[in-house]
């Protein structure tokens, strides 16, 4: 119960709270509890909004803040993860955010690290991005109230999107009408078990939607695996003002993780609307949610979020 590895470890209780921290951090209506406390940021994948994020939340917590280098790290040398982070934790490092190209990598460090340092997931692998999953449902309590039975429809590569997997996850524990919408290559196998509705036609899984969400063509993993180039992705499933106008409903809420491929999945005259615009506020609100997250983690004798 000392960390954030995935949303399905979490109970609802823990999520509201989590969002109603934000929520006063936003507000100015709370103050840190975990001033002086190091984390160190440790990103082994590339990464702007996530690794960002979390360090202006850390530096507003008035945190101490290692930005790990992997590459010039003792990692590059031979080191274990598990060595690395004991020795860290020696020198007085109390949180590891990690972002890591290997799924399940945390999970592997909390079973061999046996001291009390706390651990936060920000991003493993195609497994799971909890940080990102609450802040974009946070965004969508900020717009619609609730999402219980509003239409909620992520489309693209749901496969290998951690992003998409942790906002199901999310999304079911309150009950929201989930719909995804890919191309047979990217479909995601275990859909019924969360009792999602799966479509392979944009215009249909976009009718009467209430929250939309494009999620990024990860064309790094596409050229490994032999799949259609962005420009057949591009002729089925861009999403611009006219589809979202004529199929979900007038107040539709427009969003993506991040980052955009631009006239890929979504038009630039539409990320550049007034719909686009939620997802720059879900970039802020993801400063606010990872206040929480590391406040709630961190401060002595509290409430952890795991």
């Amino acid at each position: 119960m000392n960390h954030l590895i995935d949303i399905e470890s979490i109970s609802k209780e823990d999520i509201l709270n989590i969002l109603h921290l934000a929520k006063e951090f936003k507000e100015n209506k709370k103050k840190s509890d975990v001033e002086n406390k190091t984390v160190a940021l440790m990103f082994c994948e590339n990464s702007t909004r996530t690794r960002c994020s979390f360090e202006i939340a850390a530096q507003k917590l008035c945190m101490n803040i290692i930005n790990f280098d992997t590459e010039h790290s003792s990692l590059s040398k031979g080191e274990s993860l598990k060595d690395t982070i004991e020795n860290l934790y020696f020198l007085g490092v109390k949180a590891f955010v990690i972002r890591h190209s290997f799924s399940g990598i945390i999970n592997n460090a909390i079973k061999q690290i046996k001291y009390p340092v706390k651990f936060i997931n920000a991003g493993d692998g195609t497994h799971a991005h909890p940080t990102q999953a609450l802040l974009d449902f946070y965004t969508m309590i900020e717009k619609i109230k609730t999402v219980e039975n509003k239409k909620v429809v992520i489309i693209g590569d749901v496969m290998h999107s951690r992003v998409a997997k942790s906002n199901i996850a999310l999304l079911s524990k309150f009950n929201a009408d989930i719909h995804i919408c890919s191309p047979s290559y990217m479909e995601f196998e275990t859909a019924k078990a969360f009792n999602i509705t799966t479509h392979q036609n944009l215009e249909k899984a976009l009718e009467g939607a209430n929250v939309v969400m494009a999620l990024r063509v990860q064309n790094e993993r596409h050229e490994k695996e032999g799949y259609p180039d962005s420009s057949e992705y591009k002729r089925l499933y861009e999403i611009d003002s006219e589809k979202l106008k004529k199929y979900a409903q007038n107040d539709v809420i427009l969003m993506h993780p991040g980052p955009v491929n631009r006239n890929i999945e979504l038009s630039s005259e539409l990320i550049d609307s007034t719909l686009g615009k939620t997802i720059l506020e879900q970039a802020q609100n993801g400063v606010y949610i990872r206040m929480a997250i590391l406040n709630t983690l961190l401060k002595e004798g509290g409430r952890n979020a795991s």
